[in-house]
């Protein structure tokens, strides 16, 4: 069936009409309330799903409220189309993109003495950068945009010839090609009040969990459901709308992982290298020591997470290549267009005619796109050296030189997989840059820095690609999708620091294990930085061969994941996810589990409503939760505390209390 038949006769308005002022007012609004989720998200777990059918169906929402109330009063000059809600989409994605790719739950954080206090190698001031809302600023607009520019000329090649899936902006466009049908905005209407209702509940179940968080280890988030023992092994139900919508919202197979992750390390591995107390590590070791079990808790996680990184990095880049050999061989009129290099077809519809049409249309020029990046590229080898001094301006240049590169290869990958392999580019420059500057001239700050330098530019042309690819199915410009990505960055240059400010300014415990907000990354970044200077040396007994072990199963598990059945394949747990509760816990993990628990049984009671519904639904859970964090922060800055502690002791600890209390009476 022709989608573009369906909006047959409708105009498509001019790249300039469809970057409305109302779609960038909308969008900022979003972009803050987003932000502020990712950051939480990032704090705690470092678990961000995709929340692109929630900024989709809330921008279409808003617009949709705002033309009505005009179409009423008689002023609406300019109809509400898909193209502006794809414009709204693009900015509001890269807008709260940078909460995540800005490094504050990891390689940013990482940097401070905070996070250095936790370990006692290269704990020196020239390691250390203590986080300032102005550097922190001005390093996201230094890096932020050089990586729109590095694969802007390349769009043609990625959409048009090789019709690269790109499955999540894919998606995305069905969905707002959806919205804006007769039936589809019906849908929508009735999508926006499930996830208003759940927005609601989610907002005040938080509002009524704080009343009782006097102290530490107080209210509904230390509740011991599975008992004391477990508690202690962080195994419980905390009670988070959060993670209970993520996990409605993740693939079942990550959700167990990560259950399976916290079950393997807190439930069996940690307790027996517990027992080794005294023969592994001295007894008298603090428990936050990179010495003791802590050693062990974070360099097994990060042996899995490089394994695993490792694997699918050599994957793509395998798959990459393959394709273009395939590609040369059949020559230039039969470019492979999918994962399985079958060539293009040789008739055109009439949806691919119409949409090349109006891809086609508004070119960015060249010049833009190259001078662009090397404009950027220049002001960032003169101004980054004076917010980190190890970072030289030569291993600036070299990144620079490469990421083009690195860039179009995970813009590609991520149109065949929709798989980002940012994180593991960013991982690859901590090791290089941090062991070419050395750990007597600042080799860990240097890495981490180079880190957010690498992960911020090939992060945002993959997003980029996306959102040419959601274009392409909406019939929206190029040109405005250019120019959205571009204001969405310069607001999230400022929103995301500015959200994480107000985190690290009301809650004094950030970063701190066993808080409300961990930032679990920011302790493993640090740490791989650590491990890039100064070897393996500084790890515990018998920690470095079980890193090889994980890091070698990590392989393993996806290599047999590969050379399987998928009707196999869909039962192996996925490393990556089974390596996040190493550090924290397994708390969220059964949230998470919770969640999928939750969505089978609608499943099986009534699939279609849960899959028109269930995102909604995880959604306003995950918002709901995420935004009472805004009047919490205000109220912990304001020094407003709740007025009642609830703590759950065991029977004998609470006999001596009663008994304590008795005697002070």
């Amino acid at each position: 069936m022709s989608v573009e038949w369906a909006f047959e006769g409708q105009r498509v308005p001019p790249w300039r009409e469809q970057l409305t002022a109302r779609a960038l007012v909308v969008s900022f609004f979003l972009s803050v309330m987003f932000s502020v989720i990712v950051m939480k998200l990032n704090l705690t777990t470092g678990i961000i799903p995709s929340l692109n059918v929630a900024a989709g169906l809330l921008g279409f929402f808003f617009v949709k409220l705002w033309t009505k109330a005009l179409e009423q009063t008689g002023l609406l000059r300019t109809p509400f189309t898909r193209q502006e809600n794809t414009v709204i989409q693009t900015c509001v994605v890269a807008a709260y993109g940078l909460a995540f790719s800005g490094g504050f739950g990891s390689y940013l954080f990482g940097m401070s003495s905070k996070i250095a206090a936790k370990t006692t190698e290269e704990d020196t001031s020239q390691n250390i950068k203590e986080p300032s809302l102005g550097w922190m600023i001005a390093f996201m607009f230094v890096v932020s945009f050089i990586g729109l520019f590095s694969v802007v000329p390349l769009r043609k090649i990625m959409i048009i010839d090789y019709k690269l899936i790109y499955p999540s902006g894919t998606a995305t466009a069905y969905l707002i090609n959806g919205f804006h049908t007769l039936n589809g905005e019906k849908l929508a209407k009735k999508q926006v009040w499930m996830l208003g209702k759940c927005f609601i509940g989610s907002f005040f179940w938080g509002f009524f969990q704080w009343f009782y968080t006097a102290a530490d280890g107080c209210g509904f988030a230390s509740f011991p459901t599975l008992g004391l023992k477990a508690y202690e092994n962080r195994f419980y139900f905390d009670f988070s709308a959060t993670y209970v919508g993520v996990g409605m919202i993740c693939p079942y197979l990550v959700n167990v992982s990560v259950l399976l992750g916290g079950i393997l390390s807190w439930g069996i591995m940690w307790p027996l290298i517990n027992n080794q107390k005294g023969h592994w590590y001295p007894a008298d070791t603090p428990p936050s020591s990179l010495h003791g079990l802590n050693g062990y808790k974070v360099f097994i996680g990060i042996a899995i997470i490089l394994g695993d990184g490792l694997y699918n990095f050599v994957k793509v880049l395998h798959r990459t290549i393959a394709t273009f050999v395939a590609a040369a061989r059949q020559g230039p009129s039969t470019l492979p267009v999918t994962d399985d290099d079958s060539p293009a077809p040789a008739i055109v519809s009439y949806d691919d005619e119409k949409r090349t049409q109006v891809f086609l249309k508004d070119q960015i020029p060249q010049w833009v796109a190259y001078g662009g990046y090397v404009s950027v590229a220049i002001i960032s080898i003169i101004t980054l050296p004076h917010i980190f001094p190890p970072l030289k301006w030569y291993f600036i240049l070299v990144a620079y030189i490469f990421a083009p590169v690195l860039a179009f290869c995970n813009a590609y990958g991520c149109g065949l997989t929709d798989w980002s392999l940012a994180s593991t580019y960013g991982k690859l420059a901590i090791f290089v840059i941090g062991a070419w500057a050395g750990a007597a001239h600042g080799g860990v700050l240097a890495g981490l820095a180079a880190c957010g330098v690498m992960m911020n530019i090939v992060s945002t042309a993959s997003d980029l690609m996306q959102d040419f690819k959601t274009g392409y199915l909406t019939l929206a410009s190029p040109r405005s999708m250019f120019v959205s990505q571009i204001i969405g960055t310069a607001m999230g240059c400022v929103i995301a620091p500015s959200v994480f400010w107000l985190f690290f300014k009301a809650f004094k415990d950030i970063g701190e294990e066993g808080s409300q907000y961990p930032a679990p990354y920011a302790t493993i970044y640090r740490n791989m930085a650590i491990l890039g200077v100064d070897g393996f040396g500084s790890l515990p007994k018998h920690c470095l061969t079980l890193c090889f072990i994980f890091f070698a199963v990590a392989i393993m598990i996806n290599l047999i994941k590969d050379l399987v059945s998928p009707k196999i394949a869909r039962f192996i747990p996925i490393p990556m996810a089974m390596a996040i509760p190493f550090y924290i816990g397994s708390y969220f993990a059964i949230d998470m589990f919770v969640g999928s628990v939750i969505l089978f049984i609608w499943e099986k009671i009534n699939k279609p409503k849960a899959d028109s519904f269930g995102p909604a639904v995880a959604s306003g859970l995950i918002c709901g939760d995420g935004i009472w964090t805004l009047p919490q922060a205000v109220l912990a800055l304001a020094q407003v505390k709740p007025p009642i502690c609830m703590k759950f002791l065991s029977r004998k600890m609470n006999d001596q209390v009663d008994t304590f209390i008795s005697s002070l009476s």
